[in-house]
């Protein structure tokens, strides 16, 4: 439907070829984003009968359920290796960092989690807002049109979202997987010194998540 919608109604392919599983890679890591910190959010307070009763380590709880969905997404990129295969998609050797990109992802989906559950134990609303910058971090990501869908609309405009980790993650798996067509950070931005950026950010928010999930957990027990 999506692949309808956005490329035979409104041409958003660009010039990339093998566009359809191009799509797909890209919903499969957005979708395994979505599962881990979704799912995040209330996992804290979802086991607070079994925090009370028995004392480990609270991020077990939020770590089990970011490992759960990597199995999911393994199972998922063995889907898409099957329509890569089906569409003679051309991976190339930027293929070889592939390990690393979902490495990235991994980061940073389970950091956004640590900081969501342990923000949600004491502000119940924080799933309700989660939810709508997911929806607007969907389209706003470029996961259903070409990266030169932005380009052709503004300069700046593509400079800031290729900034943000997970368009830098999707884009540096398509660019090594399906086509070395696809427009990486390091080209927008005429530098692969600008991968420093989004790899900040993603090791920001890592140790940020860390220490404020280790300052809360303390609460967690009497809290949810």
């Amino acid at each position: 439907i999506l692949y309808v919608v956005f490329v035979k109604i409104l041409g958003t392919r660009g010039d990339v070829p093998h566009f359809g599983v191009y799509l797909l890679l890209g919903i499969v890591l957005w979708n395994y984003f979505v599962e881990v910190t979704v799912g995040g959010v209330a996992s804290i307070v979802g086991k607070g009968d079994l925090m009370r009763k028995v004392n480990f380590p609270r991020y077990v709880i939020v770590l089990a359920g970011s490992f759960s969905a990597l199995i999911n997404l393994l199972f998922n990129l063995t889907v898409v290796g099957f329509f890569m295969w089906l569409g003679r998609a051309e991976p190339n050797r930027f293929a070889l960092a592939f390990p690393f990109v979902i490495a990235e992802l991994f980061i940073l989906a389970l950091s956004v989690s640590f900081i969501l559950s342990a923000a949600y134990v004491r502000f119940r609303d924080i799933n309700f807002i989660w939810e709508v910058l997911i929806q607007v971090g969907f389209y706003a990501t470029p996961i259903l049109y070409s990266f030169s869908y932005i380009i052709d609309k503004s300069q700046l405009l593509a400079k800031f979202v290729m900034i943000n980790p997970l368009a830098q993650i999707i884009q540096d798996a398509r660019h090594g997987l399906i086509t070395d067509k696809t427009a990486t950070v390091g080209s927008v931005l005429n530098t692969n010194f600008a991968y420093i950026i989004p790899l900040a950010i993603v090791i920001i928010l890592a140790v940020t998540s860390v220490v404020f999930f280790i300052k809360m957990s303390p609460h967690f027990a009497e809290d949810v």
